[in-house]
């Protein structure tokens, strides 16, 4: 049995409100400035785009009030301001948005997920009751395609107490992902059912954190600086980056000893996030999948705006285009605190590859009679798998129990063979028999 929980849960209001209120130049402008294009979104959007927005209006005026803001603040009010916040009131995904997501390329991508939460739930034991949980998402497209998995095992999962919780921001995608799963619209707050669940926990976050708030921190002469947001003062409609005068206490805080590089970027949000996760995974098992852009710990300068599917300036009608900035992974790891065991980041091309991406296109091909299906399912692997587009580019990393990798290392053991990969579905081939 699956129980869908949609729309903005008590929960996610209390951690988004927690995440969303954390405290918080030369050759970047220039780079900056390289990002522009012109805002192509319709109705509203493509009337603002030309103008001066009503976010930029507002951050005008809040600039003017408190002075120069940070980066996170920034990104904060454009994407999840209340009023006039860019993911709250529109679709912005597929052909007739701004950005495009794996799930919505094809279903084998989903599939896959679905038989990764599969395989550990058999490596947990097969708990009868557990909660999938899913942060940010879209559409629901994902979760369709798992629960279908799901439906495909219900020789074994069907007396399985499952419950699915979708972690969501907006009202408008909301509404979408209900009428995805369920046929129909539904309240946004659950009817009774309770939010804190005790047991097992399977979470996944797809192009999620891309989308929190960031500190943006330069290297000069002086130390490191943080990056912050302030009006132009040449034209005053218009916005600029600029240095902190003094070393902000965001940059004591967040930047590591030793580090190398000239500019960084930190996600609070991300590490309070990665934080509650890996207690909860200690504390009652389950596992974590994260799939995102991202690096290990070497990129610098991520930030950047999509609008139309096109690199958009973050600065210009800001409200009208999706802001992003590549995951450091490297962080998330740090941010786990020993307390779970971590896996990757490995790219989306050798992860899709270890689940047998190969076998399910051949399968689907094979089985299809319609050349213009066939087409489409080979130009979707081509999307997902080739390393000039999202193959190399997506990366995918996994929280655990430290029990669940040192039962393998003791089989290990038992065995005396140093060969044996590690049984993590996707961070290890499959082998079908």
């Amino acid at each position: 049995m699956v129980g869908v929980v949609c729309g903005m849960e008590r929960c996610v209001g209390r951690v988004l409100r927690r995440i969303f209120l954390y405290p918080g130049i030369a050759a970047f402008a220039a780079r900056q400035t390289m990002r522009r294009c012109r805002c192509s979104s319709s109705g509203e959007d493509k009337e603002e785009s030309n103008q001066v927005t009503s976010m930029l209006k507002h951050l005008i005026f809040k600039v003017k009030s408190t002075g120069p803001i940070t980066v996170a603040e920034y990104m904060r009010e454009v994407l999840t301001n209340p009023v006039k916040g860019y993911y709250l009131h529109r679709d912005m995904l597929g052909e007739e948005g701004d950005f495009v997501t794996s799930p919505e390329i094809s279903q084998i991508f989903g599939e896959l997920l679905g038989i990764w939460i599969v395989s550990e739930w058999m490596a947990a034991g097969k708990p009868e009751v557990f909660q999938l949980v899913e942060l940010g998402p879209g559409r629901g497209s994902l979760m369709d395609d798992i629960l279908r998995v799901f439906h495909q095992f219900r020789s074994m999962m069907g007396k399985c107490d499952i419950s699915v919780h979708l972690v969501e921001v907006s009202p408008k995608l909301s509404e979408l992902q209900a009428i995805k799963l369920t046929g129909k619209k539904i309240p946004s707050e659950p009817d009774g059912s309770p939010v804190y669940k005790k047991g097992k926990c399977f979470y996944l976050a797809h192009e999620f954190f891309d989308a929190l708030p960031i500190h943006k921190f330069q290297k000069t002469k002086h130390g490191w600086m943080e990056i912050l947001v302030d009006i132009d003062t040449e034209v005053p409609d218009k916005l600029r980056f600029v240095l902190a005068p003094t070393t902000t206490l965001s940059a004591k805080a967040f930047i590591q000893s030793g580090e190398t590089r000239d500019h960084v970027e930190v996600s609070p949000a991300a590490g309070v996030i990665i934080q509650e996760l890996a207690r909860r995974i200690e504390n009652s098992g389950g596992a974590a999948l994260i799939t995102d852009y991202g690096h290990d710990g070497q990129k610098t300068d991520t930030l950047r705006g999509f609008c139309g599917h096109k690199l958009h300036d973050v600065l210009i009608a800001p409200g009208t285009a999706d802001l992003t900035a590549d995951v450091d992974f490297s962080f998330l790891r740090r941010m786990s605190e020993g307390k779970v065991a971590s896996l990757g980041p490995i790219t989306q091309q050798e992860f899709l590859k270890n689940m047998g991406i190969d076998i399910r296109l051949k399968i689907l091909v094979d089985n299809s009679k319609d050349p213009a299906t066939c087409q489409q399912l080979l130009s979707s692997y081509d999307m997902l798998t080739n390393p000039g587009k999202m193959g190399l580019r997506f990366k995918f990393f996994a929280m655990l129990p430290h029990i669940r990798l040192s039962a393998i290392d003791q089989e290990i053991t038992s065995k005396k063979s140093k060969s044996l990969q590690l049984p993590v579905a996707g961070f290890s081939k499959i082998v079908f028999q």
